[in-house]
């Protein structure tokens, strides 16, 4: 089984928005029983938290409900859990590889690296500015990307 582990600051807005995209897409494809799929932050700001209302509705919009998953913050065992550990931006990134042991720093990347005809590597932080529908759009293209590495690689 491929694991892959989806990561922001508060896990409440970004990565579980990958979650559900991806998972939606993993079992489109048939693929459920092969992709173990999570995420998380890397702060505790949102642990035990829903998503984030607004991307709920923004997921919900497009036919996936997000409402169930619960906020957690990403720990080192991660890295021998997960195959992939995507982060959304350069600072979850780094966050990231503060806990990240040095022999699993491959299994560590951003994850737009995956969409690269989107010409930038951050997923931008919606809860801010409230982009959440491009967001959205942003990540539903990467979420492609990363099926077609795995597939390659793993599948």
């Amino acid at each position: 089984m491929v694991s892959v582990l989806f990561v922001c600051l508060g896990n409440i807005c970004r990565s579980p928005t990958a979650e559900g995209v991806f998972r939606d897409l993993v079992e489109r494809e048939g693929l459920g029983d092969e992709i173990r799929i999570d995420s998380a932050g890397t702060h505790a700001y949102h642990v035990g938290s829903p998503p984030d209302a607004r991307a709920q509705s923004e997921a919900k919009r497009r036919g996936i409900d997000i409402s169930g998953l619960r906020g957690r913050q990403a720990r080192t065992e991660d890295f021998k859990l997960f195959d992939y550990v995507l982060a959304m931006d350069r600072s979850n990134h780094q966050n990231l590889l503060s806990i990240c042991p040095p022999d699993a720093q491959d299994r560590l990347a951003m994850f737009l690296d995956f969409a690269p005809d989107l010409g930038r590597r951050e997923v931008p932080d919606p809860y801010y500015d409230g982009g959440f529908e491009p967001v959205y759009d942003m990540i539903v293209q990467a979420a492609h990307g990363l099926l077609s590495d795995i597939r390659q690689k793993h599948l």
